[in-house]
C-alpha cells in the first residue's frame, strides 16, 4: 500500500467530475417530488457499496453474470435516457410505488453509481493504488451525502419556476449523456463527430 496525496487528489477530481452530484440536483429534486423524500444516508451507503464492490472485484463481478463493462454501460444509458425523457416531456415512466425505494433507484444507481462512474473506477484502478482511490471515493461520498441532505434548501432557493426550467435543461443534458454513453460503448460512429 502506497499513500499518495497526488493520486488521492487526481482520483477525487476525476470522480467528482464524473459523479457530478451538484449537476444532478434538478434530477434529484424531480425524483423527490415523485417519491416524497430522499434518504441521504441510505442512498449514499448503497452507492458507496456499489463503488467498493467494483473497486475491489470489478470486472470479475460482471464476468460472473457474463456481462462486460460495455454492456453494463449500455444498460445504464437506457435508464439515464428514460429519466431524461421523463424530465423533458413531463411524463412518468418509472412507477414510484413507495417512498422506500425511491432513493435507491434511480438515485443511488444509476445516477450516482452509474455506468460512467463505475467504468471510471475500473480505469483508475489500472493507474492508481486502490487505497488512494478508496480515500478519494470516501471524500466524494461525503459530498454526495451533504448534497442529498440539502435538497430541501435547493428546492426553496430555486422556487417552482427555477426548478421547472432546470428540469427541462438537465433533461436534455441527460438525454445527450445517455446517447454519448450508448454510442461510445457500441462503437457507432456518427457522421461529423469529433
Amino acid at each position: 500500500m502506497h499513500f499518495s496525496l497526488i493520486e488521492i487528489f487526481a482520483s477525487f477530481m476525476v470522480l467528482f467530475a464524473i459523479i457530478d452530484i451538484t449537476g444532478s440536483i434538478p434530477i434529484i429534486l424531480d425524483i423527490k417530488a415523485k417519491t416524497g423524500d430522499v434518504e441521504a444516508g441510505k442512498t449514499s451507503l448503497v452507492a458507496f457499496g456499489i463503488f467498493i464492490a467494483f473497486l475491489l472485484i470489478g470486472s470479475p463481478l460482471l464476468s460472473v453474470f457474463g456481462i462486460d463493462v460495455s454492456s453494463f454501460a449500455i444498460a445504464g444509458s437506457f435508464i439515464i435516457f428514460l429519466i431524461g425523457i421523463e424530465m423533458v416531456l413531463g411524463i412518468e415512466l418509472f412507477k414510484h410505488v413507495s417512498t422506500s425505494g425511491g432513493s435507491i433507484v434511480p438515485i443511488a444507481f444509476p445516477l450516482i453509481a452509474g455506468a460512467g462512474s463505475i467504468t471510471t473506477i475500473l480505469s483508475l484502478k489500472a493507474e492508481y493504488q486502490t487505497i488512494n482511490i478508496l480515500i478519494a471515493l470516501i471524500f466524494n461520498m461525503v459530498i454526495v451525502y451533504f448534497v442529498l441532505r440539502l435538497t430541501s434548501f435547493f428546492e426553496r432557493t430555486l422556487g417552482d419556476a427555477g426548478l421547472h426550467i432546470l428540469k427541462k435543461v438537465f433533461g436534455i443534458i441527460l438525454l445527450s449523456i445517455a446517447i454519448k454513453l450508448f454510442i461510445s460503448n457500441t462503437g457507432i460512429v456518427l457522421p461529423h463527430a469529433k
